[in-house]
């Protein structure tokens, strides 16, 4: 009995540790689902038409994935791997954001300047809101307040209330927005400039910049420092931003506002996930068509996994 008892408290501690990653591979029309505390690949399964952008529902029971090509927001059943719905998101959907009562997703439709608001529990869409030319990047403040869109053409984040649905203020930034994140307080918002080669931290009560943040790395050409992705921890002391084809992960001291390392990954490095734990950092990387997982605590990029053709987004369960 004694030993029934110890394998039991095993078999739930593997449990509770366990992590799964869940990311689009553009050029498979796939999703790669990846152990990384094992560090391998589980499977692949066969979903909707260029898959990119990949959201976890409220509940962590399903996965929201937009097929740009066929024009849906897939919902995939977490349990079976398989589709269980779809919501309408306008046309070729890229990136879209959840907020944080989960019964509201906000999609950028490149194509038509526009944000689709869908309502989760309906499955519909319930408003469209104009914003800049191709808008890619969306994200909601954690305290509910704000969504913010930027527009790559017309160089702005557009503030959105989220009670009125109405964009309130347009703000100004380096050219080609494509990566937004609020910090856990909702008191910052950092914004990634690709062509701008920056990443400026924004003040949301004033929505004024804070400081523009330049990269620096020996031997890459400054052509080559394109800032996508941005993620900012929940105790705000690091940021992690993916520098493109730069090959880069830079590190941020969320306090100093200072670039503390770079970590070296994969090729055209497009998106970041946080571990639950927040002690590792996950990257999407488009052309090496791997995952670098760079551990904070030791430092350093511990390993690659190889998950399939163009990886792009990636969530965590």
């Amino acid at each position: 009995m004694k030993h029934f008892f110890t394998t039991v408290l095993l078999l739930m501690s593997c449990q509770i540790g366990a992590e799964t990653i869940y990311i689009t591979l553009e050029k498979d029309n796939a999703l790669a689902v990846v152990d990384p505390i094992a560090g391998k690949l589980l499977k692949t399964i066969a979903i909707g038409q260029r898959p990119r952008g990949i959201v976890l529902s409220k509940n962590k029971q399903q996965l929201y994935i937009a097929s740009s090509d066929d024009d849906i927001i897939q919902i995939i059943d977490i349990a079976t791997l398989k589709p269980v719905g779809t919501f309408p998101s306008g046309e070729d959907p890229e990136t879209f954001a959840l907020n944080p009562s989960g019964n509201r997703l906000y999609v950028s439709n490149e194509d038509d300047s526009l944000v689709t608001v869908i309502d989760t529990q309906q499955a519909k869409a319930i408003k469209t809101i104009p914003v800049g030319v191709e808008p890619e990047a969306v994200t909601v403040s954690p305290d509910g307040k704000w969504v913010v869109s930027a527009s790559e053409a017309t160089n702005m984040v557009h503030w959105i209330d989220q009670k009125t649905l109405t964009v309130v203020d347009n703000t100004l930034v380096d050219p080609r927005p494509r990566g937004l994140s609020f910090s856990a307080d909702s008191r910052q918002l950092w914004v990634s400039s690709e062509m701008g080669g920056t990443v400026s931290v924004f003040d949301v009560a004033s929505r004024r910049a804070i400081k523009t943040i330049r990269f620096n790395i020996p031997g890459v050409g400054s052509e080559k420092i394109q800032p996508v992705g941005v993620i900012v921890d929940k105790q705000n002391q690091w940021a992690l931003v993916a520098l493109g084809p730069a090959n880069r992960v830079a590190l941020i001291n969320a306090q100093t506002l200072a670039v503390e390392k770079y970590f070296l990954v994969g090729q055209r490095v497009w998106n970041l996930a946080f571990s639950p734990n927040q002690k590792r950092v996950y990257t999407s990387n488009g052309v090496s068509n791997d995952l670098s997982i760079i551990d904070l605590e030791a430092m350093k990029v511990t390993k690659s996994i190889a998950v399939g053709r163009y990886p792009w987004g990636l969530v965590v369960k």
